[in-house]
């Protein structure tokens, strides 16, 4: 089941984005030093909180048999766009079609709203998930190097 996302929700929210990111760091060699930004270590309570109550942010968390395991957020942008944010699911429920069925809730969530395109960001290396992104319809558009990531940021779209 996959609900709008509430104020007592915002600890389970953040737990699971920085578990699910925190594979990600693991992989890669993101750590607090290298990579303090990065959403594994960045993601607080407080800007989650932020998020929900000062930016037009649309946050949804997945639970599977009354768990919360899957989460995602879109912020809403101009010209009819969002930007699909932290999309995750904790480790231990992967491979199990959350994360594609939170993204197609993504989709009709931004639909909605009134979006006619989904932007997203992804570490650039990390070809797997850019892949699965294609495999669900998403066209990369470009990259960019910031001198604060270890990493290059990809940028992908999907026309809704």
């Amino acid at each position: 089941m996959i609900r709008e996302a509430k104020r007592e929700d915002i600890r389970t929210c953040v737990e699971i984005i920085r578990q699910s990111f925190k594979t990600v760091a693991d992989e890669f060699g993101f750590t607090p030093d290298n990579a303090a930004r990065f959403t594994a270590f960045a993601t607080t309570e407080d800007r989650l909180s932020w998020q929900m109550d000062n930016e037009n942010r649309l946050m949804y968390i997945y639970e599977q048999d009354g768990i919360p395991c899957g989460y995602y957020s879109l912020l809403m942008q101009e010209n009819e766009e969002c930007e699909l944010n932290n999309r995750a699911v904790l480790p231990e429920h992967r491979h199990l079609g959350i994360g594609k069925k939170l993204l197609d809730h993504a989709y009709e969530s931004a639909k909605n709203a009134g979006c006619k395109v989904i932007n997203i960001g992804i570490v650039e290396e990390n070809t797997v998930l850019r892949k699965w992104y294609e495999q669900n319809g998403v066209v990369h558009i470009g990259t960019k190097k910031f001198d604060f990531f270890p990493f290059t940021c990809g940028y992908m779209k999907k026309v809704i």
